[in-house]
């Protein structure tokens, strides 16, 4: 039996974010990967790299959620960017169609290349709509700071109580990414079920973000949990397979290196 796993996400035109990243992420891993397009990102190389966001329209967006539930048995979904209050409102009411297993949110709060308002516009139609689903949340440390309203995390302690307080919001699962930005020698990531912490660490691949690890991370999640294994086994093997992707980088024109998921020893 081939297991399955769904995406509804951006794409990322280079290839190595997005929908791009999260289907190689669930190749890597052999499980069949099933994506619905939110929107088009495509960095602009005249314009110092700056993002260009174009959404689909919701209708386009439900077309697609529909095609992809009624051809497959889908109950494991990873949410990346959305972008649009328009945009959640849609995928909202289609996650709210169906019953789900596991639900793997990738909080993308700010969209890149949008204005402040339609950014905090965003922001606040993800945390009412989206996170309610969510059984598994994979934040950042600067998404960690928005959600948990903690001005600062700098500690592994300070990475436990960001844990502590999104979980507090509703997902039975969190697990906040200190990466490049938590300071110290280790890339350190804290997971929380609601009554234990389980560290992962590793040493740090650098110091400069990589792009497409985010968006790696919580599709090998989703990608474990698909095939029946538990949050914490999930997130010990997504952690894994990021480390080995960063350190084969793969680098470019832009003025960032990429991910390989190729790298992922088994």
């Amino acid at each position: 039996m081939v297991n399955l796993a769904y995406v509804i996400a951006g794409s990322e035109a280079t290839g190595g974010a997005g929908i791009q990243a999260d289907l190689k992420t669930f190749q890597e891993l052999g499980v069949y990967g099933v994506g619905t397009l939110t929107c088009i990102v495509s960095f602009d190389p005249k314009n110092d790299w700056g993002h260009r966001f174009v959404p689909v329209e919701p209708q386009v967006i439900a077309d697609q959620f529909e095609a992809a539930n009624a051809t497959y048995d889908l109950d494991v979904v990873k949410i990346g960017m959305l972008g649009t209050p328009a945009t959640i409102d849609v995928v909202a009411e289609s996650l709210a169609s169906k019953r789900w297993h596991h639900v793997v949110l990738d909080p993308v709060l700010i969209c890149k290349g949008q204005e402040p308002g339609a950014a905090l516009d965003t922001d606040t139609a993800l945390r009412e709509k989206i996170l309610p689903f969510a059984t598994v949340i994979t934040p950042n440390v600067f998404e960690a700071k928005v959600l948990s309203g903690m001005d600062t995390i700098e500690s592994v302690d300070d990475l436990v109580e960001a844990a502590e307080r999104i979980h507090a919001l509703g997902p039975d699962f969190v697990v906040v990414k200190g990466g490049v930005e938590l300071p110290g020698p280790d890339a350190v990531d804290v997971l929380f079920d609601g009554q234990e912490i389980t560290v992962f660490s590793v040493p740090k691949v650098g110091e400069e973000r990589v792009s497409g690890a985010g968006c790696t991370f919580a599709a090998a999640i989703t990608a474990e949990l698909a095939k029946g294994n538990d949050v914490e086994r999930a997130v010990a093997t997504a952690k894994q397979i990021v480390t080995e992707a960063i350190e084969a980088r793969v680098s470019s024109h832009a003025p960032f290196d990429t991910v390989w998921q190729g790298a992922f020893t088994h």
